[in-house]
């Protein structure tokens, strides 16, 4: 989003951070929709205390960290390189993981939910993906490839949501010396509302096609798909950069 937003020249304003932090609210439906049965069973009541607790560092650690490591690395440069470097530990994480002993959320234990809860705080720094960081944190717990990949994904909906909840109605956007709550800079406009609901249809139906599409190929190819997608996406990146395309 950050590249996109450089791309086509789009201004970093107030509105346009909290817009694309709070479209990921579209992208928490899905997974929700997706897992319908896992999120409304509700006698297995373990499972909401471990999402409970895997989230908790994220809360912490984001609310004391988050806007210091954007003020620094929130920019294309430094992006780019993390997405490189993350590409090529992609490329050698299923070697490192061979023998997983946990293969369904069930036998997750509260522990090592609250240690890739952890993991997933690696994706404060722009340019490292939640999904990657919280998945290497469960396959270095023990879980299966599937298993890390769909637990990453519950994890996924706490944390979107506390975030989201967080940018639109509780944090001060600062616009044009005015402090408002994201939800007063959504509703000041027709267009700003347009651009909410819009956004996160669009972020909902992606998150839709995109998880399924996940699930498959890492099953069946692992994570060097991805590994020499972050590579070549991050090399093009750089050379937009030199190029002057991306400032």
């Amino acid at each position: 989003m950050i590249f996109t937003s450089s791309f086509f020249g789009i201004q970093k304003e107030e509105f346009v951070k909290m817009f694309q932090v709070s479209i990921q609210f579209g992208a928490i439906l899905a997974v929700v929709v997706l897992y319908w049965k896992k999120f409304f069973n509700f006698k297995n009541f373990s499972f909401y205390i471990k999402l409970a607790l895997g989230v908790l560092p994220a809360l912490i650690l984001g609310k004391l960290f988050d806007d210091k490591i954007e003020a620094v690395l929130e920019k294309p440069m430094p992006i780019a390189i993390v997405m490189i470097i993350g590409g090529v530990i992609l490329l050698f994480i299923d070697r490192l993981f061979t023998n997983p002993k946990v293969h369904s959320e069930k036998d997750i234990t509260i522990w090592q939910a609250i240690r890739i809860g952890f993991w997933q705080c690696l994706a404060m720094m722009p340019g490292t993906s939640r999904s990657a960081a919280s998945i290497i944190g469960g396959m270095q717990q023990g879980l299966s490839r599937s298993a890390a990949a769909e637990f990453s994904f519950f994890l996924a909906v706490p944390t979107m949501l506390a975030v989201t909840t967080y940018s639109v109605f509780l944090k001060d956007w600062k616009t044009n010396s005015i402090e408002q709550k994201g939800y007063e800079m959504i509703m000041a406009t027709q267009q700003n509302i347009t651009m909410f609901v819009v956004g996160n249809i669009v972020a909902f139906v992606v998150a839709l096609i995109a998880i399924k599409f996940f699930i498959g190929v890492l099953q069946k190819y692992g994570f060097k798909l991805w590994g020499w997608y972050r590579i070549v996406a991050g090399i093009g990146l750089l050379a937009l950069i030199y190029a002057g395309v991306i400032k």
